[in-house]
């Protein structure tokens, strides 16, 4: 029978992060999902041109959630070198598969970290490394809000699986293989959610259409992922079933490893000599 073993956690949600988090995650939500939520009378449709400035005002928060979640767990310098570590080869890895088939391996990297260093720490980690890569590919615009948040929700997912003190072995590595192919279609979806809004509904039959019933535009929307992204999701979430079955062991014993040695949660004490 194998011991409990508690993980450290390098940051830990205090009751202001989760409610500033849970805040920012209801307003992303909605701000994905408005097409599903008006009415065909609604004159929303007419904003596209606004968008860029309510995903700005959406990354304002973001950050700000981060930087609460830092101030209040009292971050300290061995989890911000961690997290700078973790962030910079995440950033690094994105760009080795851009173009080609949903290649990046970077996801299964953010799923070992979220379930080692917990789901504040995945939190952090996930909305920073998609910042950090964005400004190394340039690939900065009114999608890059969501695609930090989706990529927050992502990593603190896997910070929440259950067993983190005692499931081990291929278990472990097998639900974290499973739940990196179903979110890495979750991310997917989230950020053709974030995109196809603002399609030109006179281009393609596919677009949404501010006019048209929920149940049409549902439709459209599912032609949409099946169409522009299917392809490029599933290989975004084969590599990284891949890569977390075939690497997966290794990198968790290295980041639990390097979890211990930081010790985290062991208060930092000067002495007098």
């Amino acid at each position: 029978m194998s011991t409990a073993v508690p993980q450290a956690r390098a940051v830990r949600l205090g009751p202001r992060s989760v409610v500033a988090l849970a805040l920012v995650s209801a307003i992303g939500i909605t701000a994905l999902l408005w097409p599903f939520l008006t009415p065909p009378t609604s004159r929303l449709g007419a904003h596209a041109q606004d968008a860029p400035w309510l995903f700005a005002a959406l990354l304002i928060l973001l950050v700000a959630v981060v930087a609460a979640t830092i101030s209040e767990s009292g971050l300290g310098p061995k989890a911000v070198a961690m997290l700078g570590v973790l962030a910079a080869t995440g950033a690094a890895l994105r760009p080795i598969g851009a173009g080609t088939a949903g290649i990046e391996p970077m996801f299964f990297l953010m799923v070992l970290s979220g379930r080692v260093l917990g789901p504040g720490f995945g939190f952090v980690l996930g909305a920073v490394t998609m910042f950090a890569s964005a400004l190394l590919t340039g690939g900065v615009g009114p999608w890059m809000p969501f695609q930090m948040l989706a990529m927050g929700w992502f990593t603190m997912g896997a910070g929440l699986l259950p067993g983190p003190d005692r499931l081990r072995g291929r278990a472990e590595v097998g639900m974290l293989a499973l739940y990196g192919f179903l979110a890495a279609f979750a991310y997917g979806t989230a950020m053709n959610l974030a995109g196809w809004p603002f399609m030109n509904a006179l281009s393609s039959n596919i677009a949404f259409d501010p006019e048209a019933a929920v149940p049409a535009n549902l439709a459209r929307f599912v032609a949409y992922c099946l169409a522009t992204s299917l392809g490029w999701d599933l290989g975004r979430a084969v590599i990284t079933v891949a890569l977390t079955l075939t690497l997966g062991p290794a990198v968790l014993k290295a980041l639990r490893r390097a979890t211990r040695r930081a010790a985290f949660e062991t208060a930092v004490t000067f002495e007098d000599r």
